[in-house]
């Protein structure tokens, strides 16, 4: 059971009572008057899943009944494409993240949507990418990595879950920041693989989500872990610095998994459902829950703040697709 303390029990009655004087207009009217569809566009078990569900369970008292749907299939594009066509009242949410708001409608001749067809509505976490090395790289920090690999040209590689992913976007982008690194790309369909290969030494580096499994890979001392994209330390792993402490400040990326609806669904609609978000967010097992999994849950998100992260997220990464020709593929 979600374990509140006086000050969020007394703040959740404040906002379930906001809940009820929302305006209510239009489409708005009565909703919701039936069960609200959340698509994860991947498949069952994944990280969609551990994020979506733990909402979804929680929107049962404070929305009204909420199911998951799973429809995967070209790395989010197919159930991203359907919740766009869905009628925008609502009904049909999606569970979105980097790639299919913003990569692959960059990267792609014909996904099925484009980047303005969704309104955001709450961002749910975000998580750091992290640089980790094997233990042969003489580096504990990223500026020793770029001075290693500037002496060594050509000799170092770094696995990646894939081309144009944003793991693939932040290797390219850092080695244009560090003056035109010479580091081979070598793209596998997942993190795990890329991972053994890091541990047996078959690569030199990685750009990973941070996990539980690489902060015990890195304690067991199979491999270094130097940097965190994100703009601050995380609460899991203080003792790692970002990118920017490292001499890299424009190095910055956070990978985020949040709610959207289709671009015409009602502002009262959308205010709703961020305002039952957010008292979702103020669960301290929910938090926990996420943090567990190498999460940092955003328990202070709204629409317009989470507009302004996607916004952030496509003008930091347009430049560096652009630079090494992953547009319209």
């Amino acid at each position: 059971m979600p374990f509140f303390s006086r000050r969020q029990f007394v703040h959740a009655l404040s906002g379930a009572a906001a809940l009820t004087a929302v305006p209510r207009s239009g489409q708005a009217a009565d909703y919701p008057s039936r069960p609200i569809r959340l698509v994860i566009p991947y498949g069952a078990g994944g990280s969609g899943d551990q994020i979506g569900r733990p909402w979804v369970d929680r929107m049962s008292s404070l929305l009204g009944p909420t199911f998951v749907e799973y429809i995967g299939g070209a790395g989010g594009a197919i159930g991203t494409a359907t919740v766009a066509r869905e009628e925008p009242d609502g009904y049909s949410l999606l569970l979105g993240n980097g790639s299919t708001q913003v990569i692959i409608p960059l990267t792609s001749a014909n996904p099925g949507y484009s980047v303005g067809d969704f309104r955001a509505i709450y961002r749910l976490i975000n998580s750091a990418l992290v640089f980790a090395v094997h233990p042969a790289v003489p580096a504990v920090e990223l500026r020793e990595l770029v001075a290693h690999a500037k002496a060594n040209p050509g000799k170092l590689s770094y696995g990646t879950p894939g081309i144009a992913t944003g793991n693939h976007l932040v290797g390219e982008s850092f080695k244009q920041q560090a003056g035109a690194l010479d580091i081979v790309h070598v793209p596998y369909r997942g993190i795990a693989q890329a991972t053994n290969d890091l541990v047996s030494g078959q690569i030199s580096l990685i750009i990973a989500v941070m996990s539980v499994q690489l902060q015990q890979l890195a304690q067991a001392g199979k491999i270094r872990l130097l940097a965190v994209t994100t703009e601050r330390r995380l609460s899991g792993a203080p003792e790692i610095p970002t990118a920017v402490e490292s001499g890299m400040p424009d190095l910055r990326y956070e990978g985020w998994f949040g709610l959207f609806a289709p671009k015409d669904t009602d502002d009262a609609v959308i205010d709703r459902i961020a305002q039952a978000t957010h008292l979702a967010m103020a669960d301290r097992a929910l938090q926990a829950s996420y943090r567990a999994q190498g999460m940092e849950p955003d328990s202070d998100s709204s629409p317009d703040k989470f507009q302004r992260i996607v916004d952030a997220t496509t003008a930091n990464l347009a430049p560096v697709i652009k630079s090494i020709g992953l547009s319209n593929l």
